[in-house]
C-alpha cells in the first residue's frame, strides 16, 4: 500500500476494526452479461466514531458493489448481485 493509505489507514485515520475480502457476483439485467468481482475491504472510523467502508479492486479505490453497480458491457445499472461463485457455477453447466 502506498503512504495516503499505509498501516494508519486512509488519510492517517487508525482502521476500527480488521480488513477483509469479500466476493459478489453480478448479472445484468439489461445485456445478460455476468461477472465476478473481489473486493479489499477496509473498515474505518471518522474522527466522532461513525465507521465507514472503502472498497478497493486490484488495489484500487472503487465505488462499494452495493450501491449502484455498472454492467461493464453496456453501462447499465439494473445489475443483479449475488453470492460468489453464481455466475462461474451457471457458466460451467452451459459449457458440458
Amino acid at each position: 500500500m502506498d503512504g495516503v493509505y499505509g498501516n494508519k489507514g486512509e488519510a492517517g485515520r487508525s482502521p476500527a476494526r480488521e480488513d477483509g475480502h469479500e466476493a459478489y457476483s453480478f448479472a445484468c439485467m439489461r445485456c445478460g452479461h455476468g461477472w465476478e468481482q473481489e473486493y479489499e475491504i477496509h473498515h474505518y472510523a471518522h474522527a466522532d466514531g461513525t465507521p465507514y467502508v472503502v472498497y478497493y479492486t486490484n488495489g484500487v479505490r472503487v465505488p462499494s458493489p452495493l450501491t449502484r453497480p455498472t454492467c461493464d458491457n453496456c453501462d447499465g445499472h439494473l445489475v443483479r448481485i449475488m453470492r460468489s461463485g453464481r455466475v462461474s457455477g451457471a457458466a460451467s453447466h452451459l459449457h458440458r
